[in-house]
């Protein structure tokens, strides 16, 4: 058994790592609540713009055209962005988005170049053999549109050019404190929600609807990308604070364990002395 002086290092060394643990947990707690807030504010301005897009495909057609950006073909070859945290600390998030990615990679028909987002999913695409064509890395915790136009305009740039057929998107949803669930989703082609029964109304757009919708379709994509950057960065922050939380309580359970471990220690020393100085004093006797 070991004795008093290694367990009491040992007590030490727990109680200055559930230090580490709680203020981890406290700087999670603070960036989280403001993470939550952007997230959910832009959910309502995501929703609306893909109503847009679909009052604006059920106007009367001016043109024979249709948009790059809505032109679906034969897919031959698919493009991911795979969004994930650049650091970890965060529970079992960052390994249940790499198994969303590589089963989504491992399930499709055609060939899967990908474009990361973050160290971790950087690191998991590299290690596993995956074409990764772009890394993004050192995201900002409340980023801007101008943080993520770069990965917009690849995306774009490389399906109308025809060098990808789809463009999906895989990132952690955050429902709640306690939950994020990992999401693959299409990108491009864009696709707008659909109008219910009686909201097809022939509005007159100037200008044209047309050019509305060529304009408004590249910022949509941008959007969708930004909205995912939020909702992965409020998933990163939630499991973060949880994970900490969950380590300190057990390194406090581990510091009561080991503190009785220690006295049952100690108690097992005094008494053994005590039998000593019996057993020397009968011995003189």
């Amino acid at each position: 058994m070991a004795n008093v002086r290694t367990i009491r290092r040992r007590i030490r060394s727990v109680r200055n790592t559930a230090k580490i643990t709680k203020a981890m947990q406290m700087i999670a707690a603070s960036k989280m609540r403001r993470a939550q807030l952007s997230t959910i504010a832009g959910r309502p301005y995501a929703q609306k713009i893909l109503e847009v897009l679909a009052d604006l495909m059920a106007q009367p057609a001016e043109a024979e055209d249709i948009h790059p950006l809505l032109r679906k073909r034969e897919v031959k070859s698919i493009q991911l962005i795979h969004i994930t945290p650049d650091r970890g600390l965060c529970g079992g998030l960052v390994s249940n988005l790499n198994r969303a990615a590589a089963q989504f990679v491992l399930g499709s028909q055609a060939p899967v170049r990908v474009v990361t987002v973050g160290k971790k999913g950087r690191d998991f695409m590299v290690r596993t053999g995956r074409d990764v064509k772009a890394v993004f890395t050192g995201m900002p915790d409340r980023p801007g549109i101008a943080d993520i136009s770069a990965i917009a305009r690849l995306a774009i740039d490389d399906y109308t050019s025809g060098q990808v057929d789809r463009v999906v998107v895989s990132y952690a949803e955050f429902v709640n404190t306690a939950v994020q669930r990992p999401v693959v989703e299409q990108l491009l082609p864009v696709q707008p929600a659909e109008l219910r029964a009686g909201e097809a109304v022939g509005y007159i757009y100037e200008p044209a609807s047309l050019r509305v919708l060529g304009a408004l379709l590249p910022r949509f994509v941008e959007m969708q990308i930004y909205h995912a950057m939020l909702e992965a960065i409020a998933s990163e922050h939630s499991a973060r604070m949880v994970a900490m939380r969950n380590a300190t309580d057990n390194a406090n359970e581990l510091i009561d364990s080991l503190t009785l471990l220690m006295n049952k220690v100690r108690q097992e020393a005094i008494t053994k002395e005590l039998l000593d100085i019996v057993g020397g004093v009968a011995a003189l006797e």
